[in-house]
């Protein structure tokens, strides 16, 4: 068989699948088939399929043809299940070396990124929102397995994501701020906005719901892209005063009312009305934490806590 293309292993990597694993059931030494690794001809990578007018990934294949079989056969290897999966794939086509953060060695499932023995997908909520959120995504946070956007796309239907950059910003990211049907905020501490553009609460406006704009970074790296993005200079500010301290235990802080990308989400939603779904992204975030941090510490799973008995209301 034939060496195998760098995009397919990074893809593969991104995915959380390994190349060889994928060969291996293409010769049937995983699947139980009969054959080897002589026993496939060929191997055609389908790499990325663009639709033109929406420009989003669609799909990631393989067709693998077999010696005893009389045609090709197409294995799809992921469903591009929200914006943030494929943005996360994007990014990791674009990779050149891997990203190696703590915990890169584990097997992660591709839906939930968490360690397949502390898989998460059951638990996924489904609530309908009225509000629209928009991921604006620091480059290398799309990669981090404790990354809670991830989360919000899961629940929030209407959730877009893009990558952040100082020099060039997506046209799809213009088109979406100039759509009539939104009303987009941008969330951020007003103290640090000129008080002119500050708002504390919604104003409703006929025919526009309410679309969040959120920085999705270290604070940090928040603020540059705060300061470095004029296309956001013209949209309000919406100031949150969140009454609680950060449950967020997956990443360090230096404020404890620093909150995390999901925990301003929810106040977001609870804020436009959309209360069922804002009370399923924190019982989600406590449920996704708590899969999280056993499987670091190898710890058994109680699925009958505080937490998972809140979050079976909303399955």
């Amino acid at each position: 068989m034939r060496p195998r293309p760098r995009f397919f292993r990074r893809c593969c990597a991104g995915l959380g699948i390994r190349a060889g694993d994928v060969q291996r059931v293409a010769t049937g030494r995983l699947s139980g088939t009969a054959g080897g690794t002589r026993a496939a001809r060929q191997t055609y990578i389908f790499t990325r399929r663009y639709a033109r007018a929406a420009g989003k990934l669609r799909g990631l294949f393989i067709s693998i043809w077999m010696p005893n079989a009389s045609r090709y056969s197409l294995c799809l290897l992921h469903r591009m299940s929200h914006a943030v999966f494929r943005l996360r794939a994007v990014r990791m086509a674009r990779a050149v070396k891997p990203f190696m953060a703590r915990g890169s060695r584990a097997i992660r499932c591709p839906n939930c990124r968490v360690p397949a023995s502390h898989c998460l997908c059951a638990w996924r909520p489904r609530v309908a929102t009225e509000s629209g959120i928009c991921l604006l995504m620091h480059d290398i946070e799309v990669l981090k397995p404790s990354n809670t956007g991830w989360l919000i796309a899961d629940l929030v239907e209407q959730t877009t994501a893009f990558g952040w950059l100082r020099t060039a910003v997506d046209a799809d990211l213009l088109a979406l701020l100039a759509d009539p049907q939104w009303q987009p905020y941008v969330v951020f501490p007003g103290e640090f906005v000129a008080p002119e553009r500050v708002v504390h609460e919604l104003t409703p406006l006929l025919g526009k719901r309410p679309l969040f704009i959120l920085l999705d970074a270290t604070w940090t790296e928040a603020r540059k892209m705060f300061r470095k993005s004029p296309y956001l200079a013209s949209l309000p500010v919406l100031s949150l005063q969140p009454e609680q301290l950060s449950r967020y235990r997956l990443r360090r802080s230096k404020r404890d009312d620093h909150l995390c990308t999901a925990e301003v989400a929810a106040l977001c939603l609870e804020l436009a009305g959309d209360l069922q779904a804002a009370t399923a992204l924190d019982a989600y975030l406590d449920v996704f934490t708590a899969h999280y941090l056993a499987a670091k510490l190898h710890h058994v799973l109680n699925l009958d806590d505080d937490a998972h008995r809140a979050l079976k209301t909303f399955l």
